[in-house]
């Protein structure tokens, strides 16, 4: 019996992986894929041709930065449902507008009127019954000690570049945001409870929670729809 089918998570899941930079998605994302047989969806970094200049001028580059991002994220969605499903997906939509876009407005770096457009945009796009949301989002979290660490090892020079401060507002944020998020059932995840990497049947008692999980929303989806 493979494992898909042991923990009982449906060939068709949209499962979407979320947390603060540097906190571990990708690797998250690729053990996951890879113990259910499911593609993956990465966030393209390299091919993002505003990244660079965000990073070196937030105020210049916010809006532009947001704008493609949400552009991207909502062509990949379609894309996976319309394949089907059976996908793992590193970062969600939902973040850019609740984390990013919001950050830079308060912080001064995005104007305005610039927010406004863009959260108009966003909620015309994605807050809609007629969007298709992830079946699960799984959130992962730790110490900002633990996140900032893993951000310093993987030695992306405009990350380093970045001040320590930014990424402890950006770390406070995700914990505001996921407290009141409900697009979707989430179920949060301590990096401190698995090893990916060292111990790889550590992946076996998160698959067994993501087959509860995606079960029991799919039970109350079907409770409702029969009322």
């Amino acid at each position: 019996m493979d494992l898909r089918t042991k923990y009982m998570i449906p060939h068709d899941s949209i499962i979407t992986v979320a947390g603060t930079v540097g906190v571990g998605k990708s690797t998250m994302t690729k053990a996951l894929a890879k113990a259910l047989h499911f593609k993956t969806s990465f966030e393209k970094v390299e091919t993002n041709p505003y990244l660079e200049k965000f990073y070196n001028d937030f105020e210049r580059w916010s809006f532009h930065l947001q704008i493609y991002f949400l552009a991207e994220r909502f062509k990949e969605q379609k894309r996976i449902f319309e394949y089907g499903g059976g996908f793992v997906q590193d970062r969600s939509i939902y973040e850019d507008t609740g984390i990013f876009a919001k950050m830079h407005y308060e912080n001064g770096t995005m104007p305005e009127t610039d927010y406004e457009t863009y959260k108009n945009l966003f909620d015309a796009m994605v807050m809609t019954p007629y969007f298709p949301h992830p079946d699960l989002l799984i959130y992962l979290e730790g110490s900002f000690d633990e996140v900032l660490e893993r951000i310093q090892s993987r030695g992306r020079t405009m990350e380093q570049n970045t001040p320590i401060s930014y990424w402890e507002e950006m770390y406070n944020r995700y914990e505001e945001w996921i407290n009141s998020f409900n697009a979707c059932p989430v179920l949060r995840i301590n990096i401190a409870d698995y090893d990916l990497v060292e111990q790889k049947g550590s992946i076996e008692p998160i698959l067994e929670k993501i087959g509860h999980f995606i079960q029991q929303a799919r039970k109350w989806k079907t409770r409702t729809y029969i009322k």
